[in-house]
């Protein structure tokens, strides 16, 4: 009885065991927070504006120190035309002069986890895949303000707490975002922003 008792125990330790490595190997959540972005070009006003994002994430921790992170994100940034946008634009119109834009991107973050002396405290680098999911027909008789699709890069920092995870990011577009012709000037397009979030890990 006493030996069935043991072998009982140690496949039960063992089940724990392979529980706990397998949460720790593969563990998801939820995020979100504040976005300070900017769009890059002629005709649009400087300094970051304030905006949201929202989503979810799974972290793949492949070896000790250094795993994977892939992220769906749904991410809002606001800007603002200057003054004499229609005179550097074709297609626009006057009413275009100082229009606010809200610039609302599907984003995939593919990230790599590198930890920093520790597993609380990771660096995170690598590629974001956006997809424009608002207006892209924003510009008086413009057919297409804004290409469809745009590819980041990312660096940051990632806090994981027992439960709650905190986040900061600095996101830089690679890709011209323009869609509509330039006649005084050949100038890219190009979205940068910071991003800092909150969320839960489970």
């Amino acid at each position: 009885m006493k030996k069935l008792f043991l072998a009982v125990a140690i496949l039960a330790t063992t089940a724990v065991t392979t529980t706990v490595s397998a949460q720790r190997l593969l563990r998801f959540g939820i995020k979100g927070g504040a976005n300070l972005g900017k769009l890059d070009g002629t005709g649009f006003q400087d300094g970051f504006k304030l905006g949201y994002h929202l989503g979810g994430f799974a972290q793949l921790n492949l070896v000790k120190g250094f795993g994977v992170q892939g992220e769906v994100i749904f991410s809002s940034t606001k800007t603002e035309t200057t003054d004499n946008f229609s005179d550097i634009y074709k297609d626009v119109s006057t009413s275009d002069n100082r229009k606010k834009i809200n610039l609302n991107y599907l984003s995939i973050p593919l990230l790599a986890n590198i930890d920093l002396g520790t597993p609380r405290l990771k660096l995170q680098v690598g590629p974001q895949f956006g997809a424009m999911v608002s207006d892209r027909k924003v510009f008086g008789a413009a057919n297409t303000a804004f290409k469809g699709g745009e590819i980041s890069g990312v660096a940051g920092l990632w806090l994981q707490l027992p439960i709650v995870n905190v986040s900061a990011r600095y996101i830089i577009g690679f890709n011209d975002v323009k869609g509509i012709s330039s006649v005084a000037n050949s100038s890219n397009w190009k979205n940068q922003g910071i991003q800092l979030g909150v969320g839960v890990t489970l």
